[in-house]
């Protein structure tokens, strides 16, 4: 009697696992197939320090905070991404000149990279948005060497200028990505507040986990 019990104890948990194991799966299933179209709706913001110390990385945030500060009013009423694409490689020289200016103002003469191209990001959480990781367009600026840490956010739609404290998008802000998302994308990437984009952060990370493991058996 006590192995009957025992084997249907251990059958029971086996079929609540593999169940377990089908979600999932199938969830991360979903989750990849529908975040794939929307990476080519948004435009992130890469910057690359000199190096890790600890000048150098205070002096990528001085060139950060006066490169989202001149855009932010420049791409505010942009209406999609090729129209924001061009916005900024039309200021390809004056976001040389403002970083070139901070790096000086700082007792730098390090020399700077601007570009828009693809970057791999890690999974992100922008306030109650979560974006996974994956290859995504981006305005990339790289200070001298580029051998430091780096910092990114979103410049379409302008995920970078999102209150992180309150947890929520702005209204504003949240309109726009409507417009652009269909509604399966927005509904998959935007939550309720910043503790249900924090449960759905960790899903996209699994993915991420699962991702890098594949990639590794396959190179």
């Amino acid at each position: 009697m006590r192995k009957i019990r025992l084997t249907f104890f251990i059958i029971s948990l086996i079929s609540i696992i593999s169940m377990m194991g089908i979600t999932i799966n199938g969830e991360i299933n979903r989750m990849k197939n529908s975040s794939e179209d929307y990476k080519d709706k948004l435009i992130r913001f890469h910057v690359l320090a000199n190096s890790d110390s600890d000048e150098d990385q205070e002096l990528k945030l001085k060139v950060r905070d006066e490169v989202i500060a001149y855009l932010q009013p420049k791409l505010k009423n942009s209406k999609d991404i090729k129209e924001s694409e061009q916005i900024i490689k039309n200021e390809y020289e004056n976001l040389e000149k403002i970083s070139k200016q901070v790096i000086k103002e700082n007792g730098y003469d390090y020399d700077v990279s601007i570009s828009l191209t693809y970057s791999d990001f890690p999974t992100k959480q922008y306030s109650s948005v979560v974006l996974p990781h994956g290859e995504y367009k981006a305005l990339k600026i790289i200070i001298g060497e580029g051998e430091g840490k780096n910092w990114w956010c979103v410049m379409f739609p302008p995920l970078c200028f999102v209150d992180e404290e309150t947890g929520i998008l702005d209204k504003e802000t949240d309109e726009k990505l409507k417009k652009i998302l269909t509604k399966e994308e927005y509904e998959l990437i935007t939550n309720k507040n910043s503790k249900d984009a924090t449960r759905v952060k960790v899903k996209f990370k699994i993915v991420e986990i699962i991702d890098n493991i594949s990639k590794k058996r396959n190179a």
